[in-house]
């Protein structure tokens, strides 16, 4: 990932680039604070959450609206029990090779939709 015209503001960490881990980057609230453009931008395009810690040691998260909503419907899903119980029977029928095979117009239809 590159950084806004090629330079990142100083002390900023991209967990692909530099840490190599899932790692939550972290900065100063006066960074954010001086660099804010820069910041929002990296996170909203480079789809990575920016964890800002204040003097006091409370801390929030920086995180884009499309990654917040894909986060919150994944949290559904692990916590919706009937949803979890059809992916595993779905995984079983796959692993099995004993699903059920579409017939050529049925490919068709969806193709096209």
């Amino acid at each position: 990932m590159s950084c806004i015209l090629g330079a990142c503001p100083q002390d900023v960490r991209h967990p692909r680039t530099h840490s190599g881990g899932n790692k939550l980057d972290s900065i100063s609230v006066n960074k954010f604070r001086d660099n804010i453009r820069t910041f929002v931008e990296e996170v909203v395009s480079g789809h990575h959450p920016l964890k800002v810690t204040r003097r006091s040691g409370e801390a929030f998260v920086v995180i884009g609206a499309e990654d917040w909503e894909r986060e919150q419907e994944t949290l559904f899903v692990l916590q919706n029990n009937s949803l979890m119980q059809q992916i595993s029977a779905s995984l079983a029928t796959h692993v099995n090779r004993n699903g059920y095979t579409p017939t050529a117009g049925e490919i068709d239809e969806i193709i096209r939709i």
